[in-house]
């Protein structure tokens, strides 16, 4: 046989379209991805056919079920979402490449019926006239942190650049030289100051500013002092640095506003949970800012968001700033955060319905037990390898609490029939894509970060890969 009778073999694009598991894909695929597949899969078995050598042209099949089956599964790759549900078994909770905070189970049926549907988004159901996409929020925000008056837009830096371009445009903001943070993706404070139009001032050095130094800066043009909370790392040793209340006061003899970006921000103070304490929005308001910006995911447990919170005169002035309408949250935002806040009127309510929450406050006891049940489900598989429980430790991560390891239980697996590298790309290419790590030759699974239903489906795919 030469390589002209098996090209002869192949079927024409129109054949493979008339077959009848190809018509029943069109009840599910865009007919014209379906042809982009079959030619693409044709022209693969050509390739294939002319990559042939002399003596392996007798062998070669041309098979249309298996042609048809390998059509099916480019099908099925091509048309799924890029953007796929992965499991968190790294240990790292507020874990930034997958996605930050995981939402809590029962907002899911709210967050679709708005987005399924039309909403009150903008309308205003008692006057029949139009509404503001923001009061949705206000009450409730107010409600648990006190706040005169609440702006949310679609992210933390988004809510310093509006802050800062309502509130000093054109002006000075004197703020500490260890404060100038990078937030992630390599965007920096001084960058965000600088677009919001407002002109740095730094005061102090890297490991030692005083209240003196921010006074000691002020002129006529100063527009705000600014306080960064340095959630994403720490300058520890020989330091200080000025406690909002000293702001406070050099605010009040100088008429000059007081800004502290949180990053992160809680509602709720983690040092009863044995965590690090990290200031709160309320504990911010109450020593005196004026205007507090944190981000709605992170430890906060909600949608990316940025958060605005503090005096009503100068939030009105935010919501009249033309930027504000280029920085907006849509409905799924809005809806997803305000189901989430309701879980802040009760502490105990968050900390139970807000999974972020929960993984950060499981006692060592409870740990202890997801692991041991998790272990006991690898250990009825059979499977090749040797696997243990052990203590680690995991972190909050998501630039928050950057000191913080928590201690914890993880699974270790060591495979006897392959390497520890292969069974981790296995378990990360597979179609539930499980993330864990590898430390000290071993297959890391830290229970933390996984939820109960996930347990069955890592056991799944543990036999799939080493049964």
């Amino acid at each position: 046989m030469d390589k002209k009778t098996l090209f002869s073999k192949l079927p024409s694009v129109d054949k493979v379209l008339s077959n009848g598991c190809i018509i029943e894909l069109e009840k599910q695929y865009p007919r014209s991805l379906i042809v982009e597949v079959i030619r693409e899969q044709i022209d693969m078995a050509r390739k294939k056919i002319l990559a042939l050598a002399e003596g392996e042209m007798e062998s070669f099949d041309i098979n249309e079920e298996i042609l048809i089956n390998e059509i099916k599964d480019q099908l099925k790759l091509k048309y799924a979402l890029k953007l796929k549900r992965v499991i968190n078994a790294t240990g790292v909770v507020v874990h930034t490449n997958l996605g930050r905070s995981p939402m809590a189970e029962e907002i899911k049926e709210d967050l679709w019926l708005i987005a399924s549907r039309y909403s009150n988004l903008e309308y205003d159901i008692e006057s029949g006239k139009r509404g503001s996409r923001y009061s949705h929020l206000e009450d409730i925000v107010r409600k648990i942190t006190g706040a005169e008056d609440v702006l949310v837009v679609n992210n933390n830096a988004a809510a310093v650049m509006l802050v800062l371009g309502t509130m000093a445009q054109g002006k000075e903001v004197i703020t500490s030289r260890g404060e100038l943070v990078e937030i992630g993706g390599s965007f920096r404070i001084p960058s965000v100051m600088e677009q919001s139009g407002a002109k740095l001032v730094e005061v102090g050095t890297t490991n030692k500013t005083y209240a003196s130094d921010y006074e000691a800066a002020i002129t006529e043009n100063t527009g705000a002092l600014l306080k960064v909370h340095t959630s994403n790392f720490r300058v520890v040793g020989f330091t200080n640095t000025p406690e909002l209340e000293e702001l406070r006061e050099i605010g009040d003899k100088y008429d000059i506003p007081v800004i502290e970006d949180l990053g992160s921000g809680v509602f709720i103070d983690l040092s009863k949970y044995g965590l690090s304490y990290e200031p709160t929005v309320m504990d911010s308001l109450r020593k005196g800012a004026d205007i507090v910006t944190f981000s709605g995911d992170k430890i906060l447990g909600g949608p990316q968001a940025g958060i605005i919170v503090g005096k009503k005169k100068y939030i009105e002035k935010m919501k009249k700033n033309q930027m504000t309408r280029a920085l907006r949250v849509d409905k799924f935002i809005i809806c997803a955060l305000e189901a989430t806040m309701r879980y802040y009127i009760e502490e105990e309510i968050a900390i139970k319905k807000i999974p972020t929450l929960r993984m950060l406050t499981y006692t060592i006891d409870e740990i202890e037990e997801k692991a041991q049940r998790l272990h006991g489900m690898i250990g009825r598989l059979g499977i090749a390898a040797e696997v243990n429980i052990e203590v680690g430790h995991s972190q909050v991560g998501g630039g928050s609490l950057p000191l913080e390891r928590i201690e914890s239980r993880v699974i270790s697996i060591v495979p006897e029939s392959m390497s520890v590298s292969r069974l981790e790309e296995s378990l990360r290419l597979c179609e539930d894509h499980i993330i864990g790590r590898i430390y000290d030759e071993k297959y890391i699974i830290d229970v933390r970060t996984l939820f109960d239903e996930e347990y069955e489906i890592i056991c799944n795919q543990l036999k799939n890969i080493l049964g």
